[in-house]
């Protein structure tokens, strides 16, 4: 058995994938936006993710943009046959490297196919609809019309399951009226919870939750509380905040990013890292 394996498995639209994955966003330059500064590092470390056992990959063709999904391809292509590459689309980059809402049917196709170009596939294993109704955080509204547009992709062959992002409760509920939803990928760490309810219901329907920012929005106290935990367990404090995910509920899967190499490293360690009761205790109390 792996490090890796310890995180155990969760099951992602119809695959068996390890708890802990990667995501891609850091492979591009400076605010998500153009070239790595070493692009050898880069691929080093999507090749050193997949030989620690790694079969999850979070992307999208906006990183970039395309610069991460073509790194993807020029590392790991062809695929291994047990590699779970999820991207998503709903945004495009001006030239200055803001982030615009991309909706439009004609949009999100040209994204699907950008995306399918970038990747060298045929067809996107997973793609996350992130709603742009508010590009800080989930904000109620319709996604039907672009929900409608994937359901069409989905039908055509270009996608073979359909998630969302940065939505609310209510736009999952009412997505998967419209098609079926694989996978939810929200903000959610030990200082931010708002999405408790909604884990353990997409865990009582067998449907992922993928959290992101592991330690994003912690308060000076919070992050002194989760510091001195980590140094107890002579551990980092993202090792901490991942390894809480992991226990937080088995339908969590894990796509901590990084373009360093000594930091993939230490993310997968926290596969294996286990938090003693009194420790797990003073974490549970940061975000109450």
């Amino acid at each position: 058995m792996s490090l890796i394996d310890k995180a155990g498995t969760y099951t992602l639209g119809n695959r068996q994938v390890k708890r802990l994955g990667y995501g891609a966003m850091q492979l591009a330059g400076p605010g998500v936006f153009g070239p790595p500064k070493d692009p050898a590092r880069a691929l080093q470390v999507l090749k050193e993710a997949i030989a620690a056992g790694i079969d999850h990959i979070d992307t999208s063709d906006f990183y970039g943009p395309h610069i991460t999904n073509q790194l993807i391809k020029q590392a790991l292509h062809p695929y291994p046959s047990d590699l779970c590459l999820v991207t998503k689309v709903s945004a495009r980059r001006d030239e200055t490297g803001a982030w615009l809402p991309a909706l439009s049917p004609a949009e999100l196709t040209q994204a699907v196919e950008d995306n399918l170009r970038n990747l060298g596939l045929e067809q996107l294993e997973v793609v996350n609809l992130r709603s742009m109704l508010d590009v800080h955080g989930p904000a109620e509204g319709s996604l039907e019309a672009p929900l409608t547009t994937l359901a069409e992709l989905r039908e055509r062959g270009l996608i073979k399951h359909i998630g969302l992002s940065n939505v609310t409760p209510t736009q999952v509920a009412d997505g998967q009226k419209i098609v079926p939803i694989v996978c939810v990928q929200n903000q959610f760490n030990l200082a931010n919870r708002a999405d408790d309810a909604l884990i353990d219901r997409l865990a009582a329907d067998g449907i992922p939750y993928v959290p992101f920012f592991p330690l994003g929005g912690f308060t000076p106290l919070q992050s002194e509380t989760l510091s001195a935990v980590a140094q107890t367990l002579d551990a980092t404090p993202m090792q901490i905040a991942l390894a809480w995910l992991l226990k937080r509920s088995p339908n969590i899967l894990l796509i901590p990013g990084t373009s360093s190499p000594e930091h993939l490293k230490q993310n997968i360690q926290a596969a294996a890292l286990e938090i003693p009761a009194a420790q797990m205790a003073l974490l549970d109390r940061i975000g109450s």
